[in-house]
């Protein structure tokens, strides 16, 4: 795991969560006043930049798509008024979940293979969700306004670390010189994940889930880990007590027991967060092949053995349990895609293309489908058609890294060398290296230097790309 840049640290500093409330704030003039809502969404950009720039992330389209939709179900029935919310998805088993000001969802790979049903699941998002709606940064700041930033530090050390899911010795040296800070900064935790619970449960409700998911995932939480010396990072920053397990309790006792406690769909992604972290095929085999003696009508094991049996080059075993679910959801995405995985294998890209293609007629703007159409088109060598579907990409998700990583892929083999620059310079802007975004455009303007306008384009981004690092810096003053 790749430790923090000081500068992620201090500027970590500026995004601290304490607060002091036990009931549902006002938002006024008064927390406006120290951080406006706009200002925390230019903080919480900064910080994902760095941020993505830091860690090891999962890629999958599937599970970035579920992610993102399952949270925007949720921001529906929130208090969230602004939603302009950016995810990062961790590529670390352990269980954690956070949540930034301006609007940025930070979930660990971990989440799904600890969260059992999707109402676990959505329990802890909910959570997370109403950090955001009762602008828990801002109020922290008003309250803490006359709190220097080595202070600041340390009560922010054990949330930066745990975002990275790792343990920085620097971070912690700072953290140890500061423990009335830190016993402060718990005293305000404790009233942070009260806040949370009681409203998150709420929202879980209005969002159709079973409240009684929340309570039962702390419960299990807590009898797991309760005796590990080393408990995963959301028991860290989210403290469990048996008090808090109570009052989820009561409070969902008070609704009806007639929300949706699981789904299909949340078992199948959740399956390949298992695969991802397993060390070998052989074990995953193992491990679905169980499941699926267990329970011969279990559509989640049969799927996950079919992931592990292409994985490991089994593909007619592969394509016989993938026709049992075929034969039952013949127009499941997800499903389709695991053919898609097949014929990739199997080099039988026609009959890829004419999946997915039968698939985005119905589901034109889909991105794991349309991420699939760009694979399959990279395979052909179809290079301009690799390029069309990677734009539509672009427009769809401007601020995903990966696309732009992506883009410049495909205009290298293009041969289009100034967007090359121009791509590479968008997708380190995005991950906080604007010292490198900045040269590629040096390096794009000198190809361009026989033509005005395009040249002119360029250094105006650049401009701007220079304007964006200097704000930053101006912020970790």
């Amino acid at each position: 795991m790749t430790f923090f840049r000081p500068a992620l640290l201090l500027l970590a500093c500026l995004l601290s969560p304490p607060v002091l409330a036990s009931d549902l704030p006002s938002l006024g003039d008064s927390s406006s006043a120290i951080v406006s809502p706009e200002k925390e969404h230019q903080l919480g950009r900064a910080w994902l930049s760095i941020l993505r720039g830091q860690v090891r992330q999962l890629e999958d389209p599937l599970l970035k798509d579920y992610v993102e939709r399952s949270v925007y179900r949720l921001a529906e029935s929130s208090q969230l008024n602004d939603r302009r919310l950016e995810f990062i998805i961790l590529a670390s088993p352990q269980l954690n979940a956070f949540a930034a000001p301006g609007g940025i969802i930070g979930v660990n790979g971990g989440l799904l293979l600890h969260a059992q049903t999707e109402a676990e699941y959505a329990s802890v998002m909910a959570h997370e969700l109403a950090h955001l709606s009762q602008r828990h940064f801002a109020r922290g700041l008003e309250a803490q306004k006359r709190m220097q930033v080595p202070i600041m530090a340390a009560m922010l050390a054990g949330i930066v670390a745990a975002a990275a899911g790792g343990g920085d010795l620097g971070i912690a040296a700072i953290a140890s010189t500061q423990a009335a800070a830190i016993q402060e900064q718990r005293r305000f935790s404790r009233q942070n994940e009260q806040e949370a619970d009681r409203i998150g449960l709420v929202n879980l409700q209005k969002a159709g889930f079973n409240p009684r998911a929340m309570p039962s995932m702390f419960e299990r939480l807590m009898r797991q880990y309760r005796y590990d010396r080393m408990p995963p990072e959301f028991l860290l920053t989210h403290p469990i007590s048996e008090s808090r397990i109570a009052d989820t309790r009561n409070r969902a006792e008070q609704y009806d027991d007639q929300g949706i406690l699981d789904s299909l769909y949340y078992q199948l992604i959740r399956a390949r967060v298992q695969l991802t972290f397993e060390d070998t095929s052989g074990l995953a085999l193992k491990r679905f092949r169980s499941m699926l003696s267990d329970d011969p009508s279990s559509d989640a094991a049969r799927y996950g053995l079919v992931l592990a049996l292409t994985r490991s080059g089994q593909l007619d075993e592969a394509r016989t349990n993938l026709d049992v679910l075929l034969k039952k959801s013949p127009d499941s995405i997800i499903y389709n895609l695991a053919g898609v995985d097949i014929e990739l294998s199997k080099r039988q890209f026609n009959q890829a293309n004419k999946r997915v293609d039968a698939l985005l007629q119905r589901h034109p703007k889909n991105f794991p489908l349309l991420s699939a159409k760009y694979e399959i088109q990279l395979r052909q060598k179809d290079i301009a058609g690799a390029e069309k579907t990677i734009n539509q990409l672009l427009k769809l998700r401007p601020n995903d890294p990966d696309i732009w990583f992506e883009v410049a892929e495909i205009r290298g083999l293009a041969n289009n060398i100034i967007g090359l620059h121009e791509a590479r310079a968008e997708y380190f802007a995005r991950v906080g290296d604007y010292t490198q975004a900045i040269e590629q455009l040096d390096y794009a303007k000198r190809r361009a230097s026989n033509n005005f306008p395009l040249a002119s384009r360029i250094d105006a981004r650049q401009q701007v790309l220079i304007s964006e690092e200097q704000a930053i810096k101006k912020m970790l003053q």
